[in-house]
């Protein structure tokens, strides 16, 4: 969905670069990883203590949401939440 203005960033916090780079290599994961090391950001700011937790933005940087737990995003539920957000006017 990146075409249609979709983007997916990965915080880690509390984990060192190598770690981070390491695992991100043996996964394949496509996205940016975003490092937080203190955990200050994504604790302090955002109320993250514990991954997974998935964040929707809006094209304005408003919060819409947050989702903790893993989920299937391209079960036809989720995929239809993105697709209404994407379609929403900016």
């Amino acid at each position: 969905m990146k075409d249609k203005g979709l983007e997916v960033l990965l915080v880690s916090f509390r984990e060192s670069a190598e770690l981070v780079k390491k695992t991100a290599q043996e996964r394949g994961y496509a996205a940016p990883v975003l490092l937080d090391a203190s955990g200050d950001v994504t604790g302090r700011s955002y109320g993250v203590w514990g991954p997974p937790t998935a964040y929707l933005i809006d094209r304005q940087g408003r919060l819409l949401g947050r989702i903790q737990g893993a989920r299937d995003w391209s079960a036809p539920a989720a995929r239809a939440l993105l697709e209404s957000l994407l379609a929403a006017a900016p």
